[in-house]
């Protein structure tokens, strides 16, 4: 009876989570509103449109991320002008959160940054830790999903980002 017990909560276990819906490359991307390092609330579908749009969600511990961050801010000073836009989403928590302004003020982060202290908005986009990587095009699809980050990534995001602004 045990055993019949521990196969039916696999299965239902399984079921769940094979109907729990997935946001992967081909899917709408969901809608979030996050507030901004100044307070502010801002709501994804509100960058759609003009571009695409590349969603980095990071943390201030994270030095992979830290790199990421660098280099994405090469990516987008080349192609802002070009209608690219991207959302630099913090996950750190409310231990850690303090260290995000003061973190983007001095590298001269110049895009938008996100608060995500519950994680909510990462999970959602199928990611768990970060540094978590995202590409939607103009209409909110996603294009392409990474996580982690070695040096070299940011040529393949580069491509991937151009090849959507030249259509």
């Amino acid at each position: 009876m045990k055993n019949l017990m521990i196969i039916l909560l696999i299965l239902t276990a399984g079921f769940l989570y094979a109907q729990e819906e997935k946001t992967t490359e081909g899917t709408k991307a969901p809608n979030f509103i996050l507030e901004d390092i100044d307070g502010d609330d801002f709501e994804l579908s509100e960058a759609l449109g003009e571009g695409p749009v590349i969603i980095s969600f990071w943390a201030t511990w994270c030095k992979p991320c830290r790199d990421e961050l660098k280099e994405l801010t090469k990516i987008y000073e080349e192609l802002e002008e070009k209608g690219l836009t991207v959302l630099a989403i913090s996950t750190d928590d409310e231990k850690t959160v303090g260290k995000v302004k003061p973190f983007v003020k001095s590298k001269g982060i110049p895009f938008t940054v996100l608060l995500d202290t519950n994680s909510e908005v990462i999970k959602s986009f199928s990611g768990y830790i970060p540094p978590h990587l995202v590409i939607l095009d103009k209409a909110g699809n996603i294009v392409y999903t990474h996580s982690g980050y070695s040096k070299g990534v940011e040529i393949e995001v580069k491509e991937i980002v151009e090849k959507l602004i030249n259509g």
